[in-house]
């Protein structure tokens, strides 16, 4: 039976599961705006991509009708061209709780060109791809329930035509991989990685915009003044352009965004099977990605993965967690593999030494800071991917102890927005979305499949064999 109506009163039931079941449904049931899951009431009041799509992963185990419905509100957001825009915003918050907000980005009028929708006002920018891993695994917890409502014939043609935007729109380097155009769309928004690309860009005047971070977040753990005035200028600069891709001053070939576009590939072909399509194509396509990836963005010399500057012209030097994520990829050749694993457990990342969860920039790098937001936090999110990542690649001891690691400190810091990497101290908002709903994902997997398990996953990335067995 779904929970959909019955959220709020689940604390005798799943207190006889687990006390951390109980805690993530409540905050996940707080975060509910009756069409899809804010991350955070305070501080990020609308809805977000990527964070949809994780917590659509997460709350599958508590009512699957509210996952699928979690991605179609986002998915009826799509604008004509293709693109999943990286805000949905909800027209009952006030117009000054979130900068920048539905008047700075003007989508209706703004992205007309671009196909923007009319009765729904967006950001103009994207997230990374995680969409479609979460709709086949949201499928999968009540392939009973999602073929009565159609719910894979109804996202298919979005997905499909979301990542046909990005191949074909993003691909602004010519080698086959994706490009970003603003740090805000590869979600590691405050990234070193985006520094030197970042110098490039002109700040806005301080006095044109309004930064309601600050209101609800510490200041020494937020991006500096400077580095969000480049970030206006940046975004203001492709509105203005009629968000037309493929002329601003900011392109990067992010690892992790393309990862996560290969594992949503595959995916995708598993969805079209289960609709009796052929996925030949699909497969093909992200082994293609996965080739291109290897071929641009590989650093034999940092032993991972590395960002590559379209418009300086070559790889960038800083050691971000996005260079982990192609872990989670099934044909990433061995011996790549084992250097990622590597070298997250070596003295940058320090993983299973100095760390118990991955911080989410180099350790030893210059510009690291155990609090700043991206610039060495740990994160929940990128420490779920690479738990899964190293259960694939056949690492079972790290990913234990990774996701072990995980559920206490989701648990003992009230579901916090990300962590001191060392201390494990709460950074950012408490009660946060993706935080509750990974937590829950890694208990359930935990209780299907215990210590020392290696996954075997459905889409190459992820155990779905059994998911039906959680139908909330």
């Amino acid at each position: 039976m779904d929970r959909t109506a019955q959220l709020t009163a689940l604390g005798a039931e799943y207190e006889s599961d687990c006390r951390l079941c109980a805690a993530t449904a409540r905050v996940l049931d707080a975060n509910w705006t009756g069409s899809s899951t804010v991350p955070s009431r305070r501080l990020y009041p609308h809805q977000w991509s990527w964070d949809s799509a994780f917590i659509a992963i997460g709350l599958r185990h508590l009512s699957p009708l509210r996952a699928q419905t979690e991605l179609e509100t986002l998915l009826a957001a799509q604008w004509a061209d293709g693109r999943v825009p990286h805000i949905v915003f909800n027209p009952s918050v006030p117009s000054g709780a979130y900068f920048p907000g539905p008047g700075f980005w003007r989508s209706t009028t703004a992205g007309r060109a671009a196909g923007a929708p009319r009765t729904v006002q967006t950001s103009g920018i994207v997230q990374p791809p995680v969409h479609a891993l979460a709709a086949w695994l949201v499928h999968r917890a009540d392939p009973g329930l999602s073929a009565a409502r159609g719910f894979l014939a109804r996202v298919y043609p979005r997905l499909a035509a979301w990542h046909r935007y990005l191949l074909h729109r993003r691909d602004l380097g010519g080698g086959g991989l994706v490009s970003v155009v603003h740090p805000w769309e590869q979600g590691m928004d405050n990234s070193p990685c985006w520094d030197a690309p970042l110098a490039r860009i002109a700040p806005a005047p301080a006095r044109s915009f309004r930064r309601a971070d600050l209101a609800h977040g510490a200041p020494e753990d937020r991006p500096t003044d400077l580095d969000y005035g480049r970030y206006v200028r940046l975004a203001a600069d492709y509105r203005d352009a009629g968000y037309a891709d493929g002329h601003g001053e900011f392109a990067v070939e992010d690892p992790a965004f393309n990862a996560l576009l290969v594992a949503s590939e595959h995916a995708l072909a598993l969805i079209a099977s289960e609709l009796g399509a052929t996925a030949t194509a699909r497969h093909a396509r992200a082994e293609r990605l996965t080739a291109a990836l290897v071929d641009r963005l590989w650093s034999p010399r940092s032993g991972m993965f590395l960002c590559r500057d379209l418009r300086g012209g070559g790889l960038l030097p800083e050691r971000g967690v996005s260079g982990l994520v192609p872990l989670v990829l099934p044909s990433l050749p061995r011996e790549l593999a084992a250097a990622l694993v590597r070298t997250l457990a070596g003295p940058h990342f320090g993983l299973g030494t100095r760390t118990r969860l991955v911080p989410s920039y180099d350790l030893l790098g210059e510009a690291f800071d155990p609090h700043r937001y991206w610039r060495g936090p740990a994160w929940f999110n990128t420490g779920w991917l690479l738990e899964r990542g190293l259960r694939l690649h056949g690492e079972p001891a790290p990913a234990d102890a990774l996701r072990t690691a995980l559920l206490e400190l989701a648990e003992k810091t009230g579901f916090a927005e990300y962590v001191d990497p060392y201390t494990g101290e709460a950074c950012g908002a408490s009660g946060f979305g993706w935080t509750a709903a990974l937590a829950l994902d890694l208990h359930k997997e935990l209780l299907k499949r215990p210590q020392g398990g290696v996954s075997k996953s459905g889409t190459g990335t992820f155990d779905t064999s059994d998911e039906g067995r959680d139908r909330g």
